[in-house]
C-alpha cells in the first residue's frame, strides 16, 4: 500500500515559510503584489482566479484583479498588460487562460514583462530555464519537485517517465529534472499520445509523472513496485454524486496505490502546490525587483 503524498500539507508549510520572506520585504517597505487578469466568463477560470486572490490575502501579498469583457477587443487586454507592466506595485502578473478565440494567447504571454512573468511562460524565461538558470520555475513543475522532496525521493540517478508533453508541465518539468542541480540529475523519458507501448515505459520508471489529461489512463498494471507516482491530472467525469460528477486524475488511484511506493491523490496533491509556488514566484519577483535579498523556502 502506497504512502499518500499530502499536497495540502506541503503547500501549507511553504505558505507558512513564505510569511517570513514577506515580512522581510514589508520591513523594507515593499509589499509583494500579484495581478490576475481574467478575460473569460468560464466558471472554472473564475474559480481559479478567486482562489489565487484568496491565497494572496491569506499570506500578505497584495492581490490586484482585473476583469475584461470577453467580447472586448484584444487591444483592451494588451493595454491592461502594459499598464500592469508599468505599475511598480505589481511584481507578478498572470493572465488566466484560456483567452477568447479572437485573442492570440502567444502574443499575450510575450506582452508580459519577463520580470513579472511569475508563471514562467514568457519565451525569455523558458530560455533561461532550458539554459539551466531559471528566473522563475513554472509553478506546477516546481510543485512536483517539492512533492518529491517531501517524500524523500531524490531524482538523481533515477529513471523518470513523464506522460505528457505540454508547455505548462511536461516540457518544463523534463528540463528541471535533467539539470545538473538539486532536484535534478534524473534520466528523463517524455511520453505522449504517440508513444508505443506506454506501459513498458512506465513499468521501467522509478518515478512516473502523469500529466496528459486522460482520465485514469495509468493503472496499477502499468507500474512496478516501489514506484513514486505524481498525478498532475484533474479530470471531471460523470458520477452518481450530488454534483453529477467527480474529479479524477490521470492515474487510476485505486489500483495504483496498491502497487506504488508513494502517490499523490486527486484532489489534494499537485493542485495546492501549483498555487503555493505561484505565491513563491511572486515573493521572489518582488525581491528581485526591489533588489532585496530574501530567503525562500
Amino acid at each position: 500500500m502506497a504512502d499518500i503524498i499530502d499536497g495540502n500539507a506541503v503547500a501549507e508549510r511553504i505558505r507558512t515559510d513564505l510569511g517570513e520572506s514577506i515580512g522581510v520585504l514589508k520591513d523594507a517597505g515593499v509589499t509583494p503584489g500579484l495581478a490576475t487578469v481574467l478575460m473569460s466568463d468560464d466558471p472554472a477560470s473564475e474559480t481559479y482566479v478567486s482562489m489565487k486572490q484568496r491565497d494572496c490575502e491569506e499570506v500578505g501579498i497584495n492581490g490586484i484583479h482585473v476583469e475584461i469583457d470577453p467580447d472586448a477587443p484584444a487591444e483592451e487586454l494588451y493595454d491592461t498588460i502594459d499598464d500592469l507592466n508599468a505599475d511598480p506595485d505589481v511584481h507578478g502578473m498572470l493572465v488566466q487562460m484560456p483567452v477568447p478565440e479572437h485573442v492570440d494567447s502567444r502574443k499575450v504571454i510575450r506582452a508580459i514583462d519577463p520580470a513579472k512573468d511569475v508563471d514562467g511562460f514568457h519565451p525569455e524565461n523558458v530560455g533561461m530555464l532550458v539554459a539551466g538558470h531559471p528566473r522563475f520555475k513554472p509553478c506546477t513543475p516546481h510543485g512536483v519537485q517539492k512533492l518529491l522532496e517531501s517524500a524523500d525521493v531524490d531524482p538523481e540517478g533515477k529513471d523518470v517517465v513523464i506522460v505528457g508533453r505540454s508547455n505548462i508541465v511536461g516540457k518544463p518539468l523534463a528540463n528541471l529534472l535533467i539539470q545538473k542541480a538539486d532536484g535534478g540529475n534524473a534520466t528523463v523519458t517524455v511520453c505522449h499520445s504517440r508513444t508505443d507501448d506506454l506501459a513498458a515505459k512506465t513499468r521501467d520508471a522509478d518515478v512516473v509523472v502523469a500529466a496528459c489529461g486522460v482520465p485514469e489512463l495509468i493503472d496499477g498494471s502499468m507500474l512496478s513496485e516501489n514506484t513514486t507516482v505524481i498525478d498532475v491530472g484533474v479530470n471531471r467525469v460523470d458520477a452518481d454524486t450530488e454534483k453529477g460528477y467527480e474529479l479524477v486524475g490521470d492515474v487510476d488511484f485505486g489500483s495504483a496505490k496498491e502497487k506504488a511506493n508513494a502517490i499523490t491523490p486527486v484532489p489534494g496533491g499537485v493542485g495546492p502546490m501549483t498555487r503555493a509556488m505561484l505565491l513563491y514566484n511572486t515573493v521572489k519577483a518582488a525581491g528581485q525587483q526591489a533588489e532585496i535579498e530574501v530567503v525562500l523556502p
